[in-house]
């Protein structure tokens, strides 16, 4: 897990400004982006609670070095950044939950 945790911030770290411009331009392209990687997590043998897990290294970057483009993403990191460690640790299940629907 800590290998794929490792992974997800580098990940992270080398998405150009203009891919993430591209991706949280509006939350459809978001939801989409997000699906795809829970979608390649599962296909790599990830379960809930290591998607989940994810999902919150996603969110909590995002809540600490972006600036919301939408009112979507505008709530979600309100939500985030006025939960704590187990109510974002729900918030992330529900995400990965959101986009396999």
């Amino acid at each position: 897990m800590e290998n794929i945790q490792g992974k997800v911030q580098e990940e992270l770290n080398n998405v150009s400004p203009e891919k993430k411009d591209e991706i949280l331009a509006n939350f459809s392209t978001f939801k989409s982006y997000l699906g795809d990687k829970v979608a390649m997590g599962e296909k790599l043998g990830l379960g809930e609670e290591q998607l989940a897990k994810t999902a919150e290294k996603v969110a909590g970057y995002l809540a600490n070095n972006e600036e919301p483009k939408n009112s979507e993403e505008n709530l979600l990191q309100e939500l985030w950044k006025s939960g704590d460690k187990d109510q974002q640790h729900a918030l992330a299940h529900m995400l990965v939950n959101m986009v396999r629907k």
